[in-house]
């Protein structure tokens, strides 16, 4: 009898974890989900991420710049930690960490008011910061159409001295 029950308990939790499993990898297809790992394995080794991604436009720190004095509806999004943004982040950038996207998928961007046709413009630290890139394949993968990396990251707005943001600003999502 206990036999029977600790079985029907095995079986039980068996199916859990594979229909948590199949949830989650329905959210970003499989090839979205390596690119995001080949990014974060290039960080590991410390080397610049490539200079495009298949389907991701690039931008520079200065067409950005050039974008918000316009008053272009675009949406920025700072894909490193929480801590990171809340100490210094480009002005109006909402916080979609990389982290919480692959945790939760695309429903953290959804939370922070993303929309699939909005402009979104990724950014990290740097070049040899995986974040937004990764991030960047994510949202294209999840439906997110207009789709832009700032590759030259946090560090390229503050050498360019563009004016940064510290804090939590609204539409930032937090758990």
């Amino acid at each position: 009898m206990i036999a029977t029950i600790k079985m029907g308990f095995a079986v039980i939790l068996t199916v859990l974890f594979v229909m948590a499993g199949s949830a989650f990898a329905e959210q970003f297809s499989a090839k979205a989900l390596k690119t995001a790992d080949e990014m974060k394995n290039l960080a590991g080794q410390k080397v610049e991420m490539p200079a495009t991604m298949a389907g991701v436009k690039n931008i520079t720190t200065e067409e950005l710049k050039k974008w918000m004095d316009e008053g272009k509806a675009v949406v920025i999004l700072d894909n490193r930690k929480d801590k990171e943004y809340e100490a210094e982040h480009i002005p109006g950038a909402k916080w979609v960490g990389t982290d919480e996207l692959l945790k939760t998928g695309p429903k953290v961007a959804e939370a922070a008011g993303v929309k699939k046709d909005d402009t979104i413009v990724n950014y990290c630290n740097g070049i040899k910061c995986w974040k937004s890139p990764a991030a960047s394949a994510l949202l294209l993968d999840a439906g997110y159409k207009n789709v832009y990396w700032l590759r030259d990251g946090i560090p390229g707005w503050i050498k360019k001295g563009y004016d940064t943001a510290a804090g939590k600003e609204a539409g930032s999502w937090k758990k």
